[in-house]
């Protein structure tokens, strides 16, 4: 229960004068669920900084990972925590498919009509920011291997010098699959080459920090890495080269989506609207590296020309691989599953 719902209950008459004073509180409030650390600082300090700004209604967040608000989002399923949710694509399809979301009204956001295609996820959750998980290599540990192609992981001389997250392998799963003429739906025809690959792994990462660990040591100088956190790792002094193969990188998108039930929709439509704004875009894309979900934002040409951020219709289409969001929701636990079993434990 909130200060607000403790007050409202204990002051007993006198509560009941302040009734239209916590109403007021409460109404020019937003509440936001989404990841901690920097994700959140990041959008504290862009995003809510200036819708509170333009509207004078306070934003607070509840944190936590991915799956763990997911699952409260279920229990508290008709009365939701949060106004507002930030998620991947596709666990935001999770929360839609168990009705947990809202049809968005984008006429209510005027700023939608800018969005890049790449970034209609759904009718209930729209792109935030993107980013891609490709190659990334130090080419001062490794110098007799180019990276033109994703076969090139295969290379012999690759033999234990790759990691790949362990949390996700849909990115390896579906190049694996396409390089053999497959795709996400018919993931197994990858499967093969995927065994084949099992000597070229020397580990996988468990998150962000662990892939850091890894790369800069030199203990993994290739990966298949987070666009983000590659850019991060070089900005800190780490000989990291990023490459984009030929067949493209694999596409990630954050999103945002209102609750179903949340009794301050016409609030989450503004903020909504200030995360689309091309200045708060742009203010994103640089601190995170990533790219901007819609057309206007203009980006300082030293962020644009980096490997992964997209910022042109060409870009997006010739560069990155998208796996369906709603069958890779569906398919995530069975990849997972047979990832652990046949490729880390196998």
């Amino acid at each position: 229960m909130t200060v607000f719902g403790r007050r409202s209950v204990l002051a007993g008459t006198a509560g009941a004068l302040a009734l239209p004073w916590v109403a007021n509180a409460q109404a020019n409030r937003l509440s936001i669920s989404i990841w901690g650390g920097s994700w959140r600082d990041m959008v504290a300090n862009i995003v809510a900084k200036k819708f509170t700004a333009d509207t004078g209604a306070q934003v607070e967040f509840i944190t936590g990972g991915t799956i763990d608000r997911l699952n409260k989002a279920k229990l508290a399923k008709g009365s939701p925590e949060t106004d507002l949710t930030f998620t991947t694509s596709h666990v935001g399809w999770l929360y839609a498919t168990d009705d947990l979301f809202e049809t968005l009204d984008l006429t209510k956001v005027p700023r939608a009509a800018k969005l890049v295609d790449q970034a209609k996820i759904s009718p209930f959750h729209i792109g935030t920011w993107a980013y891609v998980y490709t190659i990334g290599f130090r080419p001062d540990l490794v110098r007799n291997i180019t990276f033109e192609s994703w076969a090139d992981l295969w290379k012999p001389e690759m033999r234990g010098r790759l990691a790949a997250p362990d949390f996700d392998p849909s990115h390896i799963i579906v190049v694996s699959a396409m390089l053999e003429g497959g795709d996400a739906a018919t993931w197994e025809k990858g499967q093969a080459r995927l065994r084949a690959l099992k000597p070229n792994f020397k580990a996988f990462y468990t998150n962000d920090a662990n892939s850091q660990q890894l790369i800069a040591s030199g203990e993994t100088p290739v990966q298949v890495i987070l666009s983000m956190n590659a850019h991060f790792i070089a900005s800190q002094g780490v000989n990291l080269r990023l490459v984009i193969p030929k067949e493209g990188a694999v596409l990630g998108i954050d999103t945002v989506a209102i609750m179903k039930g949340s009794r301050r929709q016409e609030l989450a439509y503004r903020f909504i609207d200030t995360l689309l704004d091309p200045g708060v875009q742009a203010a994103i894309a640089a601190d995170k590296k990533g790219s901007p979900t819609v057309s206007d934002a203009t980006l300082d040409p030293a962020i644009a020309a980096l490997p992964g951020v997209f910022t042109s219709a060409e870009q997006w289409r010739t560069q990155a691989i998208i796996i369906d969001h709603k069958l890779r929701a569906e398919k995530t636990a069975e990849w997972r599953r047979w990832f652990q079993e046949n490729i880390i434990a196998g």
